[in-house]
């Protein structure tokens, strides 16, 4: 075999290494985001724990009410999320927990909903792909000062009375800078939000002292984009942070990366929650 043919070989075998493990990592995996959205609840700690597995996976320390922490892969299946009070041993009984399945190429937010009182963790599926040259957005209502709320952009309504601690279903939505506003028996908040073709967006209506306040979360561009973060074992090494940039697949798979880089960051509220590594 000549020198050439060697070389040629030896480039699909390299090519072959470098594309399996992404394609074998790109179908095994799923994406989670974790949201403190009661108002008078306490700053709580949250842990991620896949099952059979005592130790956590993820950890995030003092979520305040308003924190969303960016987006997180980890290998497709069941996992445990349970909320302790700030500052409690791990070993100490969670306050909260729930269940979640991740399935491979699929995205979820787990969000602590409600008064604290009867506070809740609801496992929320989101999406990762938009009806072409449209924008998709849903709002969750996280205000205890307005029972309800009714979301508008422009002259679309994006979610009608809207009960508090209640997540409205994805309403399709065509590109532009819309004027948003949320109104409730005694409150109302606008805010200018831009909404780019291939977009999905969560808004979410939260409480500050006296007022209201809109808080656009930028979730995925589209179906050639998903959210990002390696597959976790903790925030070691080479592992995704938060704050990463939701970046293609394609550009991943080129540089022979199953792990994304960090990048632009574009939520002006999404508060960044202390991580460690488990």
């Amino acid at each position: 075999m000549t020198a050439i043919a060697l070389a040629m070989l030896g480039l699909a075998v390299a090519q072959v290494a470098v594309a399996t493990p992404f394609a074998l990592a790109s179908s095994q995996v799923g994406w989670i985001q974790l949201a403190h959205l009661s108002p008078n609840t306490p700053a709580v700690d949250v842990y991620l724990y896949s099952f059979d597995n005592p130790n956590a996976q993820i950890v995030l320390h003092h979520v305040r009410y308003g924190t969303v922490s960016p987006f997180e892969q980890v290998a497709a299946g069941d996992y445990t999320v349970a909320m302790r009070g700030a500052g409690a041993a791990s070993s100490s009984k969670p306050v909260l927990s729930t269940v979640v399945d991740i399935a491979p190429r699929h995205a979820y937010t787990v969000a602590g909903l409600g008064p604290a009182s009867g506070l809740r963790l609801e496992v929320i599926p989101d999406k990762l792909t938009t009806p072409p040259g449209k924008a998709l957005v849903r709002i969750i209502e996280a205000s205890m000062q307005q029972d309800t709320v009714t979301v508008t952009a422009g002259g679309t309504t994006l979610a009608s009375n809207l009960k508090f601690g209640s997540v409205s279903s994805f309403v399709t939505v065509g590109p532009g800078t819309w004027s948003v506003q949320a109104k409730g028996a005694s409150k109302s908040v606008t805010a200018s939000i831009k909404l780019v073709a291939g977009t999905i967006h969560t808004i979410v209506v939260l409480d500050e002292p006296g007022k209201l306040v809109l808080d656009d979360l930028l979730e995925a561009a589209g179906s050639k984009v998903a959210p990002s973060g390696g597959p976790q074992t903790g925030f070691g090494g080479t592992a995704g942070q938060p704050g990463a940039a939701l970046v293609p697949w394609a550009a991943a798979a080129i540089v022979g990366l199953a792990i994304t880089v960090t990048g632009t960051a574009m939520l002006t509220r999404r508060r960044r929650p202390a991580q460690h590594a488990r």
